[in-house]
């Protein structure tokens, strides 16, 4: 190894072994331990219930949440492409606390916020600007949240199917955006939206799952596009394309485990994104996802989501001599993962939800933490719950494919399934 390769390889152990240290220090086994002025604080303000068990601290988590909808500074100017993302981090995360169905002044609002986004029959990142698959996902997943008529009536169906088909490149994968890049996220992002609607037409599906397969690696992942590293949020965008299009057969899902499995790090619990990478919180939701949409492909069941007719969600197959599930506690520690998400990724005291210890928190990763919390507190359909810390902590489910609460899926595939055919 050259010199330049060993100091490269020594800053990347001692950052994980700084990684670990700190987070060593949050993931504390007994607080009676800790002094008696801290612990009460810590229960004062929510962080540990009144047995000394981990807790969500749901009420600061809606704070923050509400606090985004109100109004954002101008250190916030970096994300104007990306306000149906705000839009949907911060509405489906105030959806898994339970705060966002009362709240039908949020609602309209963000119903508007979309609306002025809307670009060539789909989504742009603001107002006026250029119609994009990446905000298109996003605010159809933030309609979908919202789950009211004004909300579904918000998408031009048959001018948002043209921009679809517009967007399917020659590989069969997706471009982000006229004349942008072909990676098997612009894949996933055109599928879902196009499941959601209900446009999954034969002209806009052909080969786009062998597209997505085509991505997997040597190391059991999924890379953007095919020969590149495998990579967490790219994997979660090929499985739940392959799910959606009912094709896993075509992919090695044991070597899809394995990878995943080996994401989850010892010390901290969480996940990372790439071999060699530190952990953070986001990789709750897109490598825990993963994992759960693995498992779910392998029963064959619809996860307690039937399609309404003529909708095409049917991951799996219902044949008789497929093999038994992997139960997911046996790839991944869902508890190990949970109590990650509340002692290091949860900030304290002032609630929201950060990549790691060190970091600010933000919406992206106090959606995508919450995400990974409720996939690994549900992990299969049919078993109970697995909760860590506060019996409080559960949350209700998130659609494994969609990341939107299962009955909000069922509301739009309902209401776009009884429409014509396009």
């Amino acid at each position: 190894m050259d010199d330049l390769g060993a100091m490269n390889y020594s800053l990347t152990l001692l950052e994980q072994e700084e990684c670990e240290s700190v987070c060593a220090r949050f993931l504390i086994d007994d607080f009676s331990t800790v002094p008696a002025a801290q612990l009460a604080q810590m229960r004062r303000e929510g962080l540990l219930d009144e047995e000394n068990r981990p807790r969500l601290m749901r009420e600061k988590h809606v704070q923050y949440l509400r606090k985004g909808l109100a109004g954002l500074s101008g250190g916030f100017v970096a994300l104007d492409a990306s306000r149906p993302w705000l839009v949907y981090w911060i509405i489906h995360a105030l959806d898994l606390l339970e705060a966002l169905d009362d709240d039908a002044e949020i609602k309209q609002r963000c119903i508007s916020t979309l609306r002025a986004c809307r670009a060539e029959g789909a989504f742009g990142g603001g107002p006026r600007q250029l119609a994009h698959l990446a905000p298109t996902y996003a605010a159809t997943l933030a309609l979908c949240c919202i789950g009211s008529n004004e909300a579904f009536e918000t998408i031009d169906r048959p001018a948002l199917y043209q921009f679809l088909l517009s967007m399917k490149d020659a590989s069969n994968g997706f471009r982000m955006h006229d004349d942008g890049e072909v990676d098997v996220r612009g894949t996933y992002t055109a599928i879902a939206v196009a499941a959601l609607t209900n446009v999954l037409t034969p002209q806009l599906v052909e080969g786009v799952a062998e597209y997505a397969a085509s991505c997997q690696t040597y190391e059991g992942g999924f890379g953007g596009e095919p020969g590149v590293e495998a990579h967490g949020g790219y994997g979660f965008c090929a499985i739940a394309t392959l799910c959606i299009l009912d094709a896993c057969h075509l992919v090695d899902l044991d070597a899809l485990d394995a990878w995943v499995a080996r994401r989850q790090t010892s010390i901290e619990g969480g996940y990372q994104g790439r071999a060699n990478k530190l952990v953070d919180a986001c990789y709750s939701f897109w490598q825990g996802g993963t994992a759960q949409l693995s498992a779910h492909a392998r029963r064959g069941d619809p996860h307690h989501i039937e399609a309404p007719q003529g909708v095409r969600w049917r991951p799996g197959t219902t044949s008789a001599d497929v093999p038994a599930a992997t139960p997911i506690q046996e790839i991944v520690d869902p508890i190990k993962l949970q109590r990650y998400i509340l002692l290091c990724a949860q900030v304290f005291p002032d609630g929201g939800l950060r990549d790691k210890p060190g970091k600010g928190r933000d919406y992206y990763h106090t959606c995508y933490a919450l995400s990974g919390l409720s996939a690994s507190q549900h992990p299969d359909c049919t078993a109970p719950a697995t909760v860590s810390g506060s019996p409080a902590n559960l949350l209700p489910r998130t659609h494994p494919a969609f990341n939107c609460r299962p009955e909000k899926v069922s509301r739009m595939l309902d209401h776009f399934s009884g429409l014509p055919d396009l």
